[in-house]
C-alpha cells in the first residue's frame, strides 16, 4: 500500500487527470444543456404570446450617421501578414504620438470607446479595434481560429503593423481578458495596463469554480458552446436580447449613467444584424474551455482596474483578489452606481481616472 501523501505512479496519475478532465467537460456540457433548455423555454413562451413579433427582423442596409462621425477619428484597415486577416480600427490623434490601444468586449465593437477616442487623442494616437470576427474585421469560419493564442497574437501583430513596439493597453470585458493575457505574454509591449470590469483570468477561473453565483452569471459562456442556437436567440424579436443588455434594469446602464441614445442602439443593431455577424463574436467563447487554466500568471507593469459595482455579469469580489497577481503598482477603483458597461455608463469619471493613473505613473517614473 502506498504511503499517504506519496506520489501517484504514472498510470494512476494519468487516470486521475483523465477523470478530472471528464468531470470538467461533463460540467461544461451539462450546464450548456441546462442553459439551452432555459433559452428554448423562453423562445416557446415568446412564440406562444406573439408569434409574429418573435421572428420579426428589420433589414438594416445603411449604417447610422454616428458610425461615420469625423470627431471620433478615421476608419482604417490593416492586414496581418502571418494570419492574412484584415482588421478594422478607428484611429484618432496624430501619428507618432504614444499609442493607446482599446479592446472592446461582447457584444460590442470599436464604437463602445467613442468617449475615449475623443478624450485621449490630444496626447495619444488612440486606436479602437474591431477584434477578430467583429464588425468590419475579417471573421474566420472555424471556431479553432478563435483560441486565446490567436487573439493574443493578433494584438502583438497589430501593434507591430501600426509601427509601434509598445502601448498603453486598455480592455473592457472580453477585451479585458485579452488585455490581461497580452500583458502576461508580451510584457515588453505594454507600458501600462488598464482593464475595465474583468478580473485577472486566473482569478476568474478559480472564483467561478468555487462560487455558484458567479457560475450562474457566466451561464452564457456555457450556452455559447452550442452551434447556431445562440446566434438565433439573439435575432429573436429583432435583437431584443441585444437591446436589453444595454437598456434593461437588470443588466443595462442605470438612471444615473450616460444612457445610450436611440442612434447608439441602432449602431449596435446595424453591426450585429449583418449576415453572420454574431458567429465570430460567439466563437471567441466556443474555444475558451480548451485554453484555461493559464500556465503563466504575473503582470509586471503598472495596472489600473476599474469596476462598476452594479455589474450583472461579474461579482465585485474578484476585483480585489486580482491584486495578488500584479507585481507592480496596482490601483483599483470601484464605482458604486455604475454598470458592466462602465466606459459608456460613466465616461467622464472613467476618463478622469485614466488620466490620473497615466499622469501618476509619469510622475513616478521621473522620481
Amino acid at each position: 500500500m502506498a504511503r499517504p501523501g506519496a506520489a501517484c505512479p504514472p498510470p494512476a496519475r494519468r487516470v486521475m487527470v483523465a477523470a478530472r478532465a471528464l468531470l470538467f467537460w461533463a460540467l461544461v456540457y451539462s450546464y450548456c444543456g441546462l442553459c439551452a433548455c432555459i433559452a428554448g423555454l423562453r423562445l416557446l413562451w415568446s412564440i406562444g404570446r406573439r408569434p409574429g413579433e418573435t421572428f420579426r427582423r428589420v433589414v438594416r442596409e445603411n449604417p447610422p450617421a454616428c458610425l461615420n462621425d469625423p470627431s471620433l477619428g478615421t476608419h482604417c484597415y490593416v492586414r496581418i501578414k502571418d494570419s492574412g486577416l484584415r482588421f478594422h480600427y478607428v484611429a484618432a490623434g496624430e501619428r507618432g504620438k504614444p499609442l493607446m490601444l482599446l479592446l472592446h468586449g461582447f457584444p460590442e465593437f470599436w464604437y463602445s470607446w467613442r468617449h475615449q477616442l475623443r478624450e485621449f487623442k490630444s496626447e495619444y494616437r488612440v486606436v479602437a479595434l474591431d477584434l477578430r470576427g467583429y464588425g468590419e474585421t475579417d471573421a474566420p469560419s472555424h471556431k479553432e481560429n478563435y483560441k486565446l493564442d490567436c487573439l493574443i497574437t493578433d494584438i502583438k501583430d497589430i501593434l507591430e503593423s501600426l509601427g509601434y513596439n509598445k502601448c498603453v493597453l486598455i480592455g473592457h470585458d472580453w477585451g479585458g481578458m485579452i488585455a490581461w493575457l497580452v500583458a502576461i505574454c508580451y510584457p515588453e509591449m505594454v507600458t501600462k495596463l488598464i482593464v475595465v470590469n474583468f478580473p485577472h483570468p486566473s482569478v476568474f477561473t478559480e472564483y467561478i469554480l468555487r462560487h455558484p453565483s458567479q457560475l450562474i452569471k457566466s451561464g452564457y459562456y456555457f450556452f455559447f458552446q452550442m452551434p447556431w442556437f445562440p446566434e438565433f436567440m439573439f435575432t429573436v424579436n429583432d435583437f431584443k436580447v441585444l437591446k436589453s443588455l444595454f437598456t434593461s434594469q437588470a443588466t443595462g446602464i442605470g438612471r444615473k449613467g450616460c444612457r445610450l441614445t436611440a442612434e447608439d442602439i441602432e449602431a449596435y443593431l446595424y453591426v450585429f444584424s449583418q449576415p453572420g455577424a454574431l458567429t465570430g463574436p460567439i466563437n471567441h467563447y466556443r474555444s475558451i474551455f480548451s485554453c484555461l487554466p493559464l500556465q503563466h500568471h504575473e503582470v509586471i507593469m503598472p495596472t489600473l482596474l476599474l469596476w462598476g459595482e452594479r455589474d450583472a455579469f461579474m461579482e465585485v469580489e474578484m476585483a480585489e483578489i486580482t491584486r495578488i497577481y500584479v507585481k507592480n503598482h496596482f490601483r483599483l477603483t470601484i464605482l458604486s452606481e455604475a454598470s458592466h458597461w462602465l466606459q459608456q455608463d460613466q465616461p467622464d469619471i472613467v476618463n478622469k481616472l485614466i488620466w490620473t493613473f497615466l499622469k501618476e505613473e509619469a510622475t513616478r517614473k521621473r522620481e
